[in-house]
């Protein structure tokens, strides 16, 4: 008979077996796009990540004779917890073969430490929030993530669902060609116009040569826009900082938006060209030549993702998204962009559901974030029945 074993990741070479493991899950699969090595480390703080300043994760391997199967991350997120007054905890980085006993011996090593930890529930699949990559793909195996996406097989929602997980929400993604705006609905060319006659609104693109400043801007819109939303944790300060500089070779000023009314910044638009291409002939790897290879010719990328469209909860119901998303079209065309994904659009977002749809974009990809609520402990106290 096998063994199987689930073991805490302490060594520096489980880190390099639970790093490399997507590998040798997803090897000969056409639609899979590999993680940035570098910031994969990052994210399950191998390296120092600033999400964790205000977060704890640990980090598991399942092995059957010795060989790893599996791998998952239980993360404390203080910040959730102190704004949605719960004791909840997550799971992410989870990665399986089709062994439904090395996953339910994963999920229960997750479970078990966060239970240590104080926690009474968890949600997944997040890594390590909903600020970065986050929701299990239900539909839409048929193609590749745009960036910044997540991808795995269909049956890691057998895996899940069997443990006990219950969907909690779903995320879609929402595509769209160039040849629809043509056909764009009539009420919300109305809306940007009567928008712009009600409103004095400037709009501009990020400038280069205060992009550090414009990031932060960016972002912050980002954190005010969001309050109130299913789920959300603004980001910090630090991780504001460390998600700039991160972002800064590969941003585009084109794609940018930055809104204002009568001096005040009410919101900005952000998108970003799909590199998965290119990530994906690199095998995930920057360096030595990868960085060089990610940026060469990016006029050829025709394709991208819109990130985040945020405008400030004081002007959310005057269709003021809809005008800084107008910007961007004579310069996304005149880039030579096919293709949009908007992504990720909660099934609760009924404003940003609803103007999609209305425009004519399709849902591509759904994703879906699950619950699971712990089970009481017994004690000695505790009354049993036989």
């Amino acid at each position: 008979m096998s063994k199987l074993e689930v073991v805490p990741v302490r060594w520096w070479w489980q880190r390099r077996q639970f790093l490399n493991l997507p590998w040798q899950i997803y090897k000969g699969d056409q639609y899979w796009v590999p993680p940035l090595r570098m910031q994969a480390k990052e994210m399950v703080n191998y390296t120092r990540h600033p999400f964790y300043d205000d977060a704890k994760i640990e980090t598991f391997l399942a092995k059957r004779d010795g060989k790893v199967v599996g791998r998952i991350a239980a993360i404390v997120n203080h910040a959730h917890n102190r704004q949605y007054q719960e004791k909840r905890g997550f799971f992410g980085f989870f990665e399986c073969t089709n062994d439904q006993e090395a996953a339910h011996a994963l999920f229960t090593a997750a479970r078990d430490w966060l239970m240590a930890q104080g926690m009474t529930a968890v949600r997944g699949p997040c890594n390590p929030s909903l600020n970065y990559e986050c929701g299990l793909l239900v539909d839409g195996f048929d193609s590749s993530p745009t960036f910044m996406m997540t991808y795995n097989p269909p049956y890691y929602g057998e895996l899940i669902e069997s443990f006990g997980f219950q969907k909690t929400q779903d995320l879609y993604a929402f595509w769209g060609h160039v040849d629809m705006i043509a056909g764009l609905d009539k009420k919300l060319t109305f809306v940007v116009e009567e928008c712009n006659r009600r409103f004095d609104i400037k709009l501009r693109r990020l400038d280069r040569n205060r992009f550090n400043e414009d990031v932060k801007t960016f972002l912050d819109i980002y954190n005010q826009s969001l309050v109130g939303t299913w789920g959300f944790v603004p980001l910090s300060d630090a991780e504001v900082k460390h998600m700039g500089k991160g972002l800064k070779m590969l941003i585009v000023p084109e794609m940018t938006t930055i809104g204002e009314v009568d001096g005040k910044i009410f919101g900005a638009c952000f998108a970003m060209l799909d590199y998965n291409p290119r990530i994906k002939e690199m095998g995930g790897r920057l360096f030595p030549f990868g960085f060089l290879k990610l940026l060469f010719n990016r006029r050829a990328l025709t394709r991208i993702r819109v990130l985040s469209t945020n405008v400030v909860p004081e002007y959310q119901r005057w269709g003021l998204g809809l005008v800084i998303v107008a910007r961007l079209l004579p310069e996304v065309l005149a880039w030579g962009v096919k293709e949009a994904e908007f992504s990720w659009v909660l099934e609760s977002n009924s404003l940003s559901f609803g103007t999609l749809k209305r425009a004519g974009a399709k849902i591509t990809k759904t994703y879906r974030l699950y619950d699971l609520e712990f089970a009481p402990k017994l004690t000695s106290s505790t009354p049993t029945t036989s």
